[in-house]
């Protein structure tokens, strides 16, 4: 285990390299620049000259991203100059993440709340009722773009029944204490239980429209897993041997359909931390998917830079995981 791990870490250090290298002449190829987006149109040449000497951008690439790389491993990477000017990208990035991991948390609880009960159901019930209520939705739930989904459930809960908030994470009236970041979890460690409230009603509408693809994608999984696991000589030899149907389920059934279900919950989550852009911000949520559109909006590439670095991180770790629960689910993967 301790080998297959070290060589998943090797990877991952490989994966995060290549993309950073990617990410950095990317960005520095797209059109306009920070000192467009400062200055204006109205920047004189030399105004724009001094600003550019000042941010680096007049060196060449190949300089600019080892000194990029050499400050990002001492945790710098660099100032923002539009999503909050003057303000370090490293900041920006702690102050946010809390947020879009919360929601994405929250996100994926309701999809294997739902996804993996209801599919096992319908593949148990193949052909019924069930099965294909579940396949339709989950058709619908992958069909129907997210943004979409989320301007439905703000108008129609927030706008039209009132019955949830429409923006933000906690009421602005609310003072509430923070300690880690995670407004829910903040507000039962100080018992401060209406502020805990307030930020899980917050969260119902941009998890609910962020949960929807992920429910559909682990329906889909587990019926098709246990399907096939079901057709196996094992289970027909176990149901023969008289076992208990709850045996079956548990020793046969749902460990053996687990991995690739564990597989795709992983991605999932990864997609999530790295995907929220667009239902952020059609709820203003103040999570790293608003900034990460504010930053492209106003070409703020330190912000760019950061976020999109660190979603790669997150999503590389999370596949790390998955790799090693793989692993410790089916021991066999170990020598492959």
């Amino acid at each position: 285990m301790l080998r297959f791990t070290v060589r998943r870490l090797i990877q991952l250090v490989g994966v995060v390299a290549v993309l950073s290298l990617l990410l950095f002449a990317w960005l520095r190829s797209l059109p306009g620049g920070p000192v467009t987006a400062l200055l204006g149109e109205r920047g004189t040449e030399e105004s724009r000259a001094r600003l550019t000497a000042e941010l680096g951008l007049d060196q060449p690439i190949i300089t600019q991203y080892f000194k990029f790389i050499g400050r990002a491993l001492s945790g710098d990477f660099g100032t923002s100059t539009g999503v909050q000017p003057g303000t370090p990208a490293m900041d920006i990035f702690l102050e946010r993440f809390p947020a879009t991991l919360e929601l994405s948390i929250f996100a994926i609880i309701i999809a294997v709340a739902f996804g993996i009960p209801l599919g096992y159901l319908a593949a148990k019930r193949r052909g019924g009722w069930l099965d294909n209520a579940g396949v339709v939705g989950s058709l619908v739930g992958v069909a129907v773009p997210v943004f979409f989904l989320a301007f439905l459930l703000k108008y129609v809960f927030a706008v039209n029944l009132q019955w949830l908030p429409s923006y933000g994470r906690q009421s602005d009236a609310l003072e509430a204490t923070r300690v880690t970041g995670f407004f829910v979890l903040d507000g039962i460690l100080t018992q401060e239980w209406d502020a805990a409230w307030d930020a899980f009603v917050h969260l119902i509408l941009p998890g609910v429209a962020l949960a929807t693809i992920p429910f559909a994608v682990i329906f889909r999984i587990t019926r098709a897993a246990v399907l096939d696991v079901l057709d196996e000589d094992y289970v027909r030899t176990a149901e023969s041997k008289g076992l208990t149907l709850q045996t079956i389920r548990t020793r046969h059934v749902v460990r053996n359909a687990m991995l690739p279900v564990v597989t795709t919950i992983g991605l999932q989550t990864g997609a999530l931390l790295a995907g929220a852009v667009l239902t952020e911000k059609v709820f203003a949520y103040p999570g790293l998917g608003e900034a990460l559109a504010i930053s492209f909006e106003r070409r703020d590439y330190a912000v760019l830079q950061m976020v999109i670095l660190m979603a790669a991180l997150v999503y590389v770790v999370i596949n790390l995981l998955v790799d090693l629960s793989y692993a410790l689910i089916d021991p066999r993967i170990r020598t492959r």
